[in-house]
Order: C-alpha cells, then structure tokens, then sequence
C-alpha cells in the first residue's frame, strides 16, 4: 500500500472513471455514485478537511460525517431517511474499496457499517389491481401524448421494467409486431445481465397504437415531442417519473406511487397468482433471490389465510 499525495475530494473523478472502464457499472451507478460524494465533498469543505489525503481519513472522521447525514435537514426541513442515509455510506464505502484496488492506502471500506433501516421505511408499497386500471385509464389516448404515456404506463406494468431500461428502448426492437399477440424481448438489465422481458397483448397493442402516429426517424421508443429536430428527443427517467407522478394525481391513487411501484405492483399481482420465487426473480432481474425476499409479505398474508380455512387442528374443535 502507497500513501498517496492528493486530496480525497480530486481522486473521486477517477474514482468514477474507474466504475466506468474498470467495473463496467451503467452510466445510472456512476451518476448516483458521484451526487452522493457530493454529500461527502460538502461535509469535508464545512469541516475544513477538503485538503484531507486518503490515508488521513479515520474512523472518527466516518462517525462524525454519519452524525452530519442523520442529521442533516433539507429544503422542508426533512431529515434523510435512514435508508438514504445508507446510499450515501455505500457510495463512500464503494470509494473506500477503490482506494483498496488501487492499492492506495485508507481506512478499509468495511470500517463503514451500514445501520439498519427501520421496518417502516422497508414497507413495500403496490398498488391494487383496481388502482393500476385507474392509472392505466387516467392518459387521455385520444392524443399523441395521452396515447404515448398509456403505451409507457402500459409497459411498466406488464414488464415490470426498471425505468433506465424503459428510457433505453427502441423502435427497432419493436418491428414486425403485426402479426405478434404479444412479445418476449430481450434487454441488458441493471448491471449489463441480460434478461427477457414479455410485453402482455395489451400493452403490445398499446404500443402499436402509439407507433402507428410517428411519422419521424427517430429511432428512440419513447420520445419527447416538444423536443428540438437537432437534439436527442429520448424521454429521460426524470420525464418518466414525472409522467407517472401526473397520471397519479389525475387518478387519485396513493402519492407515493413511481414508477417502481408499478415495478412492485407487477411482482406483487404474479405472486398472489401462486408464482413462485425465483421465477419472479427471473423476470425482475434481480442478481440475488434475497432482494426478490421483500414480496413474501404477499405470499405470508396468503399462507396464513390458508392455514386458518384449511388446516384441521387450527379450527375450532367444538364446532
């Protein structure tokens, strides 16, 4: 291990060239990675330790900075949820793991212990049937936009697709759908896995709907249309999310209600059909079983009713 002789603040841009050529990470990681060291930059400059070199860095220095997080307060005068708290640790510990590859000497990235989220910040939140057909119903398809927002709420729901990998669609992987129900479609998820994911008739059919109205080249699936001729017209996650937030409103479904709880919502309707666990975890994506784990309040809430209806030595002997 070598002690180096630059700052911590000017190594994180290597730090983040380095997730891009050396662990391939998606642009998304990065651009997280880098807003929450943004936090930990901060903190440094009001502490006056921005000339702080990595071998400097003590234990004292992570206590005092995860004290700043738990207690800092934004705009509203919200304190950081304990579960964004972490993201914002992780992204330090991910520096401090750098560090450790480059051979760079610091303080170990498993110095960063990650508290616990309380179980109220983990509540899963879906959205009912009846409440996905509410949101599904609220775009207005009688215009190009109306039409185009019910072909993306559509598609979220169906696929259970993580925003980034909607936002990266495009039109090719959609030709030929005239004589096709539906469509299996293979995409390179979170992490550059590859996965299939299965477009149901209906939201096929609103896809094609929405297709049939673009006279343009563009090869991007979901574009902006107030965009400019000479720029990239791709919706970003911002525009979906915002999108999404709107027809929440227009429909009065919970607030809450993103584009990942369609995501949820997806995972959590398959499960109360008897669709077991790991062929969830197949259709999300998800790397390992145990982040697939936080649907089985569905599955326990139906095991229980099971078990009260039909098992013998649980009823009422008398009766």
């Amino acid at each position: 291990m070598k002690q180096s002789s630059t700052p911590i603040i000017k190594l994180i841009p290597d730090f983040l060239d380095y997730c891009e050529v050396g662990k391939g990470l998606s642009q998304k990681t990065q651009e997280n990675y880098q807003r929450y060291l943004q936090k930990f930059i901060l903190w440094l400059k009001k502490v006056k330790k921005d000339d702080l070199l990595p071998h400097q860095l003590t234990s004292e220095d992570i206590w005092a900075y995860r004290l700043y997080l738990s207690r800092f307060q934004g705009q509203k005068g919200q304190f950081l949820k304990r579960i964004t708290q972490n993201y914002y640790l992780i992204a330090l510990r991910a520096l401090l793991g750098y560090f450790t590859a480059k051979d760079i000497e610091s303080l170990p990235a498993d110095k960063i212990q990650l508290p616990k989220a309380p179980e109220a910040e983990k509540t899963l939140k879906f959205l009912s049937l009846e409440q996905i057909e509410k949101l599904l119903s609220a775009a207005d398809a009688k215009t190009p936009t109306g039409l185009r927002d019910r072909a993306i709420l559509e598609s979220l729901f169906s696929t259970g697709l993580r925003i980034a990998e909607l936002v990266a669609l495009n039109r090719e992987q959609f030709a030929n759908l005239k004589n096709k129900k539906d469509l299996e479609l293979g995409i390179i998820g979170k992490g550059q896995h590859p996965r299939t994911v299965y477009f149901s008739e209906r939201a096929l059919e609103w896809i094609k709907k929405y297709l049939a109205t673009r006279d343009d080249k563009n090869k991007t699936l979901f574009i902006h249309y107030r965009a400019r001729h000479d720029s990239d017209a791709r919706l970003t996650s911002r525009s979906i999310e915002r999108i999404v937030k709107k027809y929440a409103l227009l429909s009065g479904v919970p607030f809450f209600t993103t584009p990942h709880t369609l995501r949820h919502s997806m995972a959590t309707d398959l499960l109360t059909q008897g669709v077991d666990l790991r062929t969830i975890q197949e259709f999300l994506g998800h790397k390992n079983i145990v982040t697939t784990q936080i649907y089985t309040h569905v599955t326990n809430k139906r095991l229980r009713d099971v078990h009260r209806q039909y098992h013998s030595l649980g009823k009422d002997s008398k009766k």
